[in-house]
C-alpha cells in the first residue's frame, strides 16, 4: 500500500530537474538469477550472494557489469529480480519498506518516487553518504540532492538521468517534404513545443498513409512538463498542479495536437503501443535515451539506421534511477561496496554504451563512451553529445512525492482521451477528478 498523504498535507519535496515516467517503460522481465527470498550469507560454494531488486531492463547484466564484479570479487555472486513495471514494483518496495520485512540487498527506486522514500523511509535505508570510497562531487548536484533528506542523510546513489531529445524517422521526414538532418531539424521547433505541434501539421499534410507525427498524448504531455521549473508542487510542497499555468498549457497543447491527429490514441508501453514502433506507425518521439532502448526492443531489424536524434524544444529530463541500501539486508556491507562500484563514472559510461542510459556522472560527459557513442537505431550519428547538452540545459525542479499519480492521471485518464473525442476541458476534468481521488487516499 502506498503512504497516506492527504492532498492539502504539505509533502517534503527536493529541488532536482523534472523527471518521471521512466518507470513505466516496459522493460524484460529477466531475473537472471532470481532470488526472490531476499539473500543467503553464503551458498554451497561459499559465495556471498547479494540480492538486487530492479524494475524494467535498467541493463547492468546486459552491459556485463555484474560479470565484471564477480570476477573482481571471486567470493561474490549477483542475482537480479526484476519487475516488468515500476507501478507494480514500488507498492511493494514501500509496503515492505515500511514492514521493514522481504526486502533485497540492493534495491532501485525511480525518481518520481524518491522524494517519498526519502521523506518517509530514510531510517530504513544505509546513509550511503558515509560509505568508503562515495564522493558526492562525482555527481550531478541535483543529482546527489534529490536522494539527500532534509538532515543530510543521502539514501541512494544515482545511476541514470534523462535528458531529453526528439527522436524522429528519417525516411518518414523525407516522404513527408521535412527536413533530414538533426540540426536542421532541431531548428524547426528550436524555443517552443507548440512549434513540434505546428511542424506536426506539416508532416500530417503530406504524410505516408497510416502514419501520425507523434506516437502518444503520454509522451507529449510528459516532454513538455519535463522542460518546466514548476509544475505538480512549490517549493513548500503543497501541490499545485490544477492551479499551475504551465500544466495547463501543457495539457491544452497536447490535447491540441490529439484533436488535430497528429499523435496516436495510445498509452506508451502498453502491448498495442509496442507494436506501432515495429509497423512504423509514427514519425517522431519524445526521447530520453533510455527511449532507444525500447525502441530497439521493440523495431524490426529493417529500422536499424532509420532513427535520429534532434535537440528537443526546450531542456528537459524524463527518468532517472537510485540504488538504496535497507538496513534490514542479510549482506549489508557488501551491497553498498556493490553499488558504489555499479554507480561509479567508469561503470555508467560503460552502461551507457550498451543500453543507453545517459550518465549522472558529469565526468563521464568527456569520455569516449559519451563523446563517440552511436546507437543501432541511429547509425553513425554522435548522440552522446546531444544529450549532454541537454543535461546541462534541463531545469531544477520541485519535484514531490506524488508526482507520478499525477502524471498518471494526466496521461492515461487525461490527454489519452482527448484522442477519443472528447473535448480538452472534459479530458481535464476527468484526469484531476482521478488524481484527486488518489491523492486523497
Amino acid at each position: 500500500m502506498r503512504a497516506r498523504i492527504r492532498t492539502a498535507r504539505k509533502a517534503m519535496v527536493v529541488a532536482a530537474v523534472a523527471s518521471l515516467g521512466a518507470g513505466l517503460l516496459a522493460g524484460c522481465a529477466d531475473d537472471g538469477g532470481d532470488d526472490s527470498s531476499g539473500s543467503s550469507s553464503g551458498d554451497s560454494s561459499g559465495k556471498t550472494t547479494i540480492s538486487v531488486g530492479l524494475f524494467g531492463t535498467m541493463g547492468f547484466k546486459e552491459a556485463g557489469l555484474y560479470d565484471e564484479y564477480e570476477k573482481l570479487n571471486p567470493k561474490i555472486k549477483i542475482a537480479q529480480n526484476v519487475v516488468e513495471r515500476n507501478e507494480n514494483y514500488y507498492p511493494a518496495l514501500l509496503n515492505h519498506l515500511t514492514t521493514s520485512s522481504g526486502l533485497l540487498d540492493v534495491q532501485a527506486v525511480e525518481v518520481a518516487n524518491i522524494a517519498e522514500v526519502a521523506a518517509t523511509q530514510a531510517d530504513k535505508l544505509e546513509d550511503m553518504s558515509k560509505v568508503s570510497g562515495v564522493d558526492k562531487s562525482k555527481w550531478l548536484p541535483w543529482k546527489w540532492q534529490q536522494a539527500t533528506t532534509k538532515d543530510g542523510k543521502t539514501i541512494g546513489l544515482g545511476t541514470d538521468v534523462g535528458p531529453m531529445a526528439i527522436c524522429y524517422r528519417t525516411d518518414l521526414f523525407k516522404q513527408a517534404g521535412l527536413p533530414t538532418d538533426p540540426a536542421e531539424v532541431g531548428k524547426l521547433w528550436a524555443g517552443d513545443w507548440a512549434k513540434l505541434v505546428e511542424v506536426g501539421e506539416r508532416y500530417k499534410s503530406k504524410a505516408p498513409e497510416g502514419t501520425f507525427f507523434m506516437d502518444s498524448p503520454g509522451g507529449l504531455i510528459q516532454a513538455i512538463l519535463g522542460s518546466e521549473k514548476e509544475k505538480f508542487y512549490d517549493s513548500s510542497g503543497e501541490v499545485i498542479y490544477k492551479t499551475n499555468p504551465a500544466v495547463k498549457a501543457a495539457f491544452d497543447l497536447t490535447s491540441e495536437a490529439a484533436k488535430k491527429g497528429l499523435v496516436q490514441s495510445q498509452t506508451q508501453f502498453q502491448p498495442g503501443w509496442n507494436s506501432t514502433i515495429a509497423n512504423n506507425k509514427f514519425a517522431t518521439i519524445a526521447c530520453p535515451p533510455w527511449m532507444l532502448g525500447t525502441i530497439k526492443g521493440n523495431a524490426k531489424p529493417d529500422a536499424a539506421g532509420k532513427w535520429a536524434v534532434a535537440e528537443a524544444p526546450k531542456g528537459g529530463n524524463w527518468g532517472g534511477t537510485f540504488l538504496t541500501v535497507p538496513k534490514s539486508g542479510k549482506n549489508v556491507k557488501e551491497a553498498q561496496k556493490f553499488v558504489t562500484w555499479l554507480t561509479a563514472p567508469e561503470q555508467q559510461a560503460k552502461l551507457f554504451k550498451v543500453q543507453a542510459s545517459f550518465p549522472s556522472a558529469p565526468s563521464t560527459y568527456a569520455m569516449p563512451e559519451v563523446t563517440g557513442a552511436t546507437n543501432e537505431m541511429t547509425g553513425d550519428q554522435k548522440i552522446g553529445p546531444i544529450f549532454a547538452e541537454a543535461a546541462k540545459a534541463a531545469p531544477v525542479q520541485v519535484i514531490g512525492p506524488k508526482d507520478q499519480i499525477i502524471m498518471q492521471g494526466l496521461t492515461d485518464n487525461g490527454v489519452i482521451l482527448a484522442t477519443k473525442g472528447k473535448s480538452a476541458k472534459e479530458a481535464w476534468d476527468s484526469a484531476v477528478k482521478t488524481i484527486d481521488n488518489k491523492l486523497d487516499q
